[in-house]
């Protein structure tokens, strides 16, 4: 019997394999009217072994009733067995204008069952084979294939598009950049771009945190293993919180980007737009692009467009999208624990009253929200002086002021701009390559060598002008490692940087060096803004520019842990000297 169960749940998951190649077949490709029959009678099959293999499961094992993964199961049966119905017996083809082709619910349906059957597969990872950081490495790398060739296909674009600008286009979204080589909205179909919006948010997330959480979700636990992977993964402290915060993680994302979708939806002015679908189209691809940093849009010159760039809402409205994308999530997260915490010491008394806890903000968040609130204030003072009678010059006084908090945000990973770029006065195009180097914070959807990074080497040097020996900050010292890693990571992104300018100078001589440092700068801290010279990069170059754009997500400091073998620690120490700097 368990064999014949084995059996059925391995044509299950085969069935919904297929089904998945069916469905990007269906939306790729132009069917005929016979294609389509068949592609919609395959559906019915994935769905109905899909059911079958769901009741088998309860049948082999009762005890599964009481997980929360028997909500999903009972709604997804119900939803499907609704189809069923409506097909079979009411004869409603329900046609709706509410995604892509028609009927999408028969689709919807075959991708529910092919998550839930994926994530029945038991992975055991191992780390002889790939050690954390060469998964990490990997697993953008698949994506970013993956992606390339489903921007390739036919229905994709409409005109057709090369593998080079196609895979340009794909790192750019899973690397959360928002460098482009075609124009998103115009270039690319609704079905594109609803390709380029799930590899920004798969890329912005990572994909292993979709796969894992689903899979631990799913089966009730995980290996120890790969807890252990994760764990390296997502920074958890302990083993037992890797998938705590896999769930964090993931109810943040969607939390903040559901807000921030309504927030633009009601910011929008319905005369911009051919139709309602459009406006909520536009609100979800934005507040998925904003959140992760991404800088995608659907707009031609980005939020600079006519009808938009007055949108003052709109823009505090994606401003706050991608700053708290770019605080990281443990930040968020902690800043949550912080303002519960002080609600409920503010509404509590006598004998349920909180005491006081002085660390309940980390030493990492308080680093972390003092430089970001020091570059944003000092960087919009700037931006705001510099640019007064110039790009700022066509805004009243509120406007200057929310275009000049926009300018000066922006530039740390987030990509989008609400003026033109390339008519920045030259000191605020230098100011733009230090808060572009600087970036976003740790274990954020955004880039650069990271704010806490920054911070450790300012501190290092007033530690060092004080004459001091090691760094202290907040009554806590730093860590040697961690200063270790933080100038790592600054000497390795200059060399990457220069190597890219250096190589795109050569292939490209005909560019201006201010626009390819500019370039470079944009790629590496995947912050996607440019002074327009994106799409008339040679091919080498835009090979290039896919590298810097890669090794900036994923940080040359994990590729060489990924390449390098790791020695085994041994209980010696030669003798300590010191070497001429200065």
């Amino acid at each position: 019997m368990k064999l014949d169960l084995k059996l059925l749940y391995r044509i299950a998951l085969w069935t919904s394999i297929l089904g998945i190649i069916a469905f990007i077949s269906d939306f790729g490709f132009s069917q005929s009217d016979f294609s389509q029959q068949l592609l919609d009678g395959f559906y019915f099959v994935v769905l109905g072994v899909g059911i079958v293999s769901t009741f088998a499961r309860y049948f082999e094992n009762f005890r599964l009733i009481k997980r929360k993964v028997f909500v999903f199961d009972f709604l997804s049966v119900c939803f499907t067995l609704w189809i069923f119905y409506m097909y079979l017996f009411v004869g409603v083809p329900f046609e709706t204008d509410l995604l892509l082709e028609n009927p999408i619910w028969v689709r919807i349906a075959v991708l529910f069952t092919f998550i839930r059957e994926f994530s029945e597969i038991k992975f055991n990872y191992k780390r002889t084979l790939l050690n954390p950081a060469q998964l990490f490495v990997a697993s953008f790398l698949v994506i970013i294939f993956i992606g390339s060739f489903l921007l390739m296909l036919p229905n994709a674009t409409h005109e057709g598009i090369s593998f080079i600008d196609a895979l340009f286009t794909s790192t750019s979204a899973v690397c959360v950049t928002g460098l482009i080589v075609v124009d998103t909205g115009s270039y690319f179909t609704e079905f594109g771009q609803i390709i380029i919006m799930g590899l920004i948010q798969v890329g912005g997330l990572g994909i292993l945190t979709f796969a894992s959480y689903f899979s631990y979700f799913f089966k009730g636990g995980a290996t120890y293993e790969n807890q252990l992977a994760l764990s390296d993964m997502t920074s958890s402290k302990k083993l037992g919180e890797v998938f705590s915060t896999l769930k964090y993680i993931i109810l943040i994302t969607f939390t903040i980007e559901l807000v921030s979708g309504l927030l633009i939806y009601s910011s929008l002015d319905a005369e911009n737009f051919q139709s309602q679908y459009e406006q909520i189209f536009f609100s979800v691809f934005h507040s998925i692009s904003a959140f992760c940093n991404a800088g995608f849009s659907t707009l031609s010159n980005s939020l600079y467009e006519d009808g938009f760039k007055y949108n003052y809402f709109l823009q505090l409205t994606v401003i706050l999208s991608f700053v708290l994308g770019g605080l990281g999530f443990p930040i968020v997260s902690n800043i949550i624990n912080y303002i519960k915490y002080r609600l409920r010491k503010l509404f509590s008394f006598g004998k349920n009253k909180v005491g006081y806890r002085p660390w309940v903000l980390n030493i990492n968040s308080r680093i972390t929200l003092v430089t970001t609130l020091s570059i944003s204030t000092i960087a919009f003072i700037a931006f705001f002086a510099l640019e007064y009678n110039n790009t700022l010059a066509e805004h009243s006084v509120f406007g200057k002021i929310v275009t000049a908090l926009f300018g000066a945000t922006t530039p740390r990973t987030a990509g989008f701009n609400t003026i033109d770029t390339a008519s920045m006065l030259f000191p605020t195009t230098m100011m733009v390559f230090l808060l572009m180097w600087i970036g976003a914070s740790p274990a954020s959807t955004g880039g650069g060598i990271k704010t806490s990074t920054f911070a450790i080497a300012t501190l290092n040097i007033l530690s060092l002008a004080k004459g001091k020996t090691r760094i202290e900050i907040f009554r806590r010292e730093i860590a040697d490692i961690t200063v270790r890693r933080s100038f790592a990571i600054i000497s390795l992104s200059l060399i990457v940087i220069g190597s890219g300018i250096m190589l795109i100078s050569v292939f490209d001589n005909d560019k201006n060096l201010m626009d390819i440092a500019f370039e470079c700068f944009s790629a590496y801290s995947t912050v996607g803004l440019s002074l327009g010279i994106t799409a008339d990069l040679s091919n080498m170059s835009k090979m290039i520019i896919i590298a810097i754009m890669f090794v900036g997500r994923v940080s040359m400091l994990t590729i060489i842990i990924a390449v390098f073998k790791k020695i085994k620690h041994k209980n010696y120490r030669y003798p300590t000297e010191e070497i001429t700097i200065n």
